[in-house]
This record gives C-alpha cells, structure tokens and sequence, in this order.
C-alpha cells in the first residue's frame, strides 16, 4: 500500500484506541522505505509520544521486568520503557521497531502485550496504539520467520514506494529541489534494492534525505561533493546526481519568471525537470506573502509553455501538494486547466 494511504490506516488506529476497536498494525517492508518515519508523523500530528523498543536487541526478561520477592511471593517490576499514562501521557505510540529481528523467545515475550495489551499485572493505558515494523526475509536483513502466533496478533500491511507521496513529504521536510528534480527526472532511483548483491550505500527513500544533507554541507568543497553523494545514495546514482546538478547551470532565469517575463521553457528535459522542482520550491517560499498570488499566477503562466504539457501538470500537480488550495484562488489557475483540459479528458 502507498505511504499516503498507509497514514490513513495509521491514523484511524491511533484515533480508534479511544472507541475500543484499534487493531495492532504491522508494517512490512525492505530498508530505507520510511515506515519509521510513518509512525513519527503520526505521532507528530497529534503531539503524541513514542515509545520505540528495539525488541532485537532485548532479551525476554527485558520486557517481562526483574522478579523480586514479597513475602513468601514473587512479583515482576514493570520495565520503565513500557507505556505508563502517569509518566508518559494518557495517548501515544508503542512502536516495536526491527520485530522482525528479535528472535524468538523475545517474540514470544510480547505475544501477550500486543494482543491483550498487558504482561502480567501490567496493562498498556488504552490510550496508547501499538505499530510494529519488520523488514521481509528477502531485504538481506537479520531476520527470522514471525511465528504464526504472532502474525495473527496484528494486521498486516506492505509498504510501497510512490514517487508523488515521496515528493509531497519531500516539500514539507524542506529537501532541497534539485533532489526533487532528479527523481522526477529519474524516478525508478527513488528506490533501487538489490538484496543479492547486498549493496552497502543504495538509493532509498531515507537515503536520499541524507543525499539532501550532503548537498548543503559539500557542496562548496568540489573535490568531496561526488564521494559525499555516493556515500549516500551509492556509486552509481551519486554519479547521476551529480551530472544532473552539474547541468544546471543552463536553466533559465527563475527571477524573470516570476516577474513574468516572456522566458521560453527549455527544450532538454532534465532541465525541465529541474525548472519544474525550483518553480515549486519558490511558490512555497512566497506562499503567505502579499506576492504570492501574483507570483504563483506567473508560474501557471510559465507551466503553459512547456512543450509536453504533462510536464505543466507535473509542476502544477507538486505545486497544489506543496501550497494547497490557495493556488485554486489565483485567477490564471482558470487558464492553465482550460489549456490541459483535453489532456484531463484524455
């Protein structure tokens, strides 16, 4: 399932804690693809915690707590990373991160937490939802077969990649345009997972971020700028990226267009891409401003010009994802849908 639809199912659950029906989700997916970050804009979106338990990393008497004795009996002290409403907060996420990768004794340690929401006399609040991720047996991870016991505790989903839910999240993280525009231009390296040759540095969704981070600290040190970038995304797409940023600087004047001077489109069509992705990138930064919808009528002008009018939608498509529906509000936005009406209909 597409990342936009799997924050729907995400957030449905943690709303559905408070009427009694939430349901334990499971996310499955190779390395890099964002199911982490999934989680955390849940949680960011409702100001809520997260408790992340790496259960690969713990033993089963990490999560059932240390016995001591009482009398003639023995009781279990609560581990303290465990959710509790009086410390924590009476709704957040219990995230178990890499289930996949505890082995089993831990696994079955948790059988009883996920599904009856307690381990012994400890009960997790009921505000608290309980999201899990794993990688699959065939992403090359360290991982074992989730027992049947444990999968029937969950429902369970597969993370896809999507190119425009990537670039929609990629807008509001701040990730520079020319990264957008590289993989617009070359979309299938949004994700490029080989598990048989078990590449070290590949391009993923989380590895692009670090390529975006790479770019503002290296870009002005020319001799570390390519091993910066394959260290990131590895060898052969840091080259691609770095060809691609090397070519720009033939895009036109930015600045004319949105006064709205009469700039042709380019003609090559990485340059296009890139135009496309820094038009977007100046809408968001003069959205707000007393410009803005003189500026935002200028780039609709300018999306006109191109001569594949897909790439006009492209630009004005991330535009709507990044801006809104203020951009319904600018008058040229009427022109520019009667001039890709027949490819709408199409």
């Amino acid at each position: 399932m597409r990342p936009a639809k799997l924050l729907t199912v995400l957030d449905r659950e943690f709303a559905s804690t408070e009427s009694g029906h939430h349901i334990p989700v499971m996310l499955w997916g190779p390395p890099g693809v964002g199911k982490s970050q999934m989680v955390a804009q849940i949680a960011a979106k409702h100001a809520a915690p997260v408790i992340d338990i790496r259960l690969s990393q713990m033993e089963p008497s990490d999560l059932r707590g240390i016995p001591f004795r009482v009398n003639e009996l023995v009781e279990w002290a609560v581990p303290a990373m465990l959710p509790d409403a009086r410390r924590h907060g009476l709704q957040g996420i219990l995230f178990l991160d890499e289930i996949t990768s505890a082995p089993p004794s831990v696994s079955a340690a948790a059988y009883q937490l996920i599904l009856d929401r307690r381990l012994g006399n400890y009960q997790v609040p009921e505000g608290w939802a309980i999201f899990a991720a794993g990688n699959r047996q065939g992403d090359r991870g360290v991982t074992y077969t989730m027992p049947a016991p444990l999968a029937n505790r969950f429902s369970h989903y597969e993370v896809d990649v999507n190119l425009d839910d990537w670039v929609a999240w990629a807008w509001q993280r701040g990730i520079n345009d020319r990264i957008i525009a590289f993989l617009r231009f070359r979309p299938d390296l949004l994700f490029e997972f080989d598990p048989a040759h078990n590449p070290v540095a590949f391009p993923s969704p989380r590895s692009w971020e670090f390529a975006h981070n790479a770019l503002h600290k290296f870009e002005d040190h020319p001799e570390l700028f390519l091993g910066a970038l394959q260290a990131c995304v590895g060898p052969a797409a840091g080259i691609e990226l770095n060809a691609f940023i090397q070519s720009l600087d033939q895009m036109p004047d930015l600045d004319a267009i949105l006064r709205g001077d009469d700039i042709a489109a380019p003609k090559e069509i990485d340059l296009q891409y890139a135009v496309a992705s820094a038009l977007v990138g100046r809408a968001i930064q003069v959205k707000g401003t007393d410009d803005a919808i003189t500026v935002m009528g200028h780039i609709l002008n300018f999306a006109r010009k191109f001569r594949q009018k897909e790439m006009g939608v492209m630009l004005v498509s991330d535009m709507h994802r990044a801006i809104g529906e203020t951009l319904f509000d600018v008058p040229e936005f009427t022109d520019w849908a009667d001039s890709i009406a027949d490819l709408m209909i199409y």
